[in-house]
């Protein structure tokens, strides 16, 4: 870990910001006397400068910004995980997930660390499967207000929805792309339950499965040149890759027989999924080397973050937050009923 120590921050910013640092994994927070990089800032009314010096007194960060004091701390927070270890933050991305809470399967939405759950629909039926742009901006999710499970586009900003899968039979399971202009989700329209991608708008359909099972879950490569997915067609399901324009399927090999919940790492370099053994737990498969290791061993729907580094994952009555690295988990979302299906902005 790298040594840092937060000094002369406001009240006001400098305990979520101290939490930030501290949640990413990377640093040891101490005294100045003792640290590699000395952070500072100050300001008022909405504003807010950030430094961030080394041992020397050289200046690595000087960023001003603005806002309300938690989104400044998140920002801050951020800069400072990529300024001073080359990775993204995690702090200023948000959360979705399944809660029912009101008795009802519906969709809310948190801060990275669980604080500000907000309700996000009130269908007063089945909200499910919630799947977050990559810039927090847009969420789609399996709502069935027609009768039918469709897929529904919000607007976080503005709450504007609108369905935009709604072909007959089932729609479930979107995964946006990259950049935000597709979805990879599940459509029964053929009679069997395949993977298709589909523009953001709704048009556009192309197929990619064409098998006997059922294919679900799926979760893009960053560079949106693959979906890899789970699917039953050999028996127990297992996960699969394809080209997302369509193509041959290959085989993950994960030394496990029953698969689910796939989530590609933004650094292209693992899949994380959940394991089914009796009861449910983390693996993750490094792409490279085929190794294959169990992260935890209660949880399941198991999503990346930003930094390739940390996942978020249900256990029944929580949403969790887990250090891959270090093993180190907290929850971040209890109290609100049986939670589930989470995901993940980057």
């Amino acid at each position: 870990m790298i040594n840092i120590a937060v000094d002369g921050v406001s009240a006001a910013i400098s305990p979520t910001l101290q939490k930030d640092l501290s949640l990413s994994g990377a640093f040891s927070l101490g005294q100045p006397a003792g640290a590699s990089y000395i952070i500072s800032g100050d300001g008022s009314g909405g504003s807010f400068h950030g430094l961030v010096k080394d041992r020397s007194s050289g200046v690595v960060l000087s960023k001003s910004y603005s806002g309300e004091p938690r989104a400044i701390a998140h920002q801050f927070a951020d800069d400072v995980v990529q300024t001073i270890t080359g990775h993204p933050g995690i702090a200023n991305s948000t959360i979705a997930f399944v809660s029912t809470r009101t008795g009802r399967k519906e969709i809310y939405t948190a801060d990275y660390d669980g604080s500000n759950v907000r309700q996000l629909t009130h269908d007063n039926g089945i909200s499910v499967a919630p799947a977050l742009s990559a810039d927090g901006r847009r969420l789609a999710y399996t709502g069935y207000l027609s009768g039918y499970a469709d897929i529904y586009l919000v607007d976080l900003a503005s709450g504007r929805r609108e369905r935009i899968v709604k072909f007959p039979g089932t729609n479930s399971g979107a995964a946006f792309s990259p950049d935000g202009g597709r979805i990879a989700c599940t459509v029964s329209k053929d009679g069997n339950p395949e993977l298709y991608v589909i523009g953001v708008n709704g048009q556009g359909a192309h197929r990619l499965t064409h098998t006997h099972g059922v294919e679900s879950s799926p979760s893009w490569s960053p560079d949106g040149r693959e979906i890899v997915y789970s699917s039953d067609e050999t028996g127990s399901p297992r996960l699969f890759r394809i080209p997302s324009g369509g193509g041959d399927a290959q085989a993950v090999n994960t030394g496990f027989g029953f698969c689910t919940e796939p989530s590609w790492s933004p650094d292209g370099r693992k899949v994380a999924f959940t394991i089914r053994q009796g009861g449910f737990s983390i693996g993750v498969t490094d792409l490279g080397s085929g190794a294959t290791r169990v992260v935890s061993p209660d949880g399941k729907d198991a999503v990346w973050g930003a930094d390739s580094r940390h996942l978020i994952y249900c256990n029944g009555s929580s949403i969790v937050l887990l250090d891959s690295q270090t093993g180190r988990s907290i929850p971040i979302v209890t109290g609100l009923g049986n939670v589930s299906e989470p995901t993940w902005s980057r």
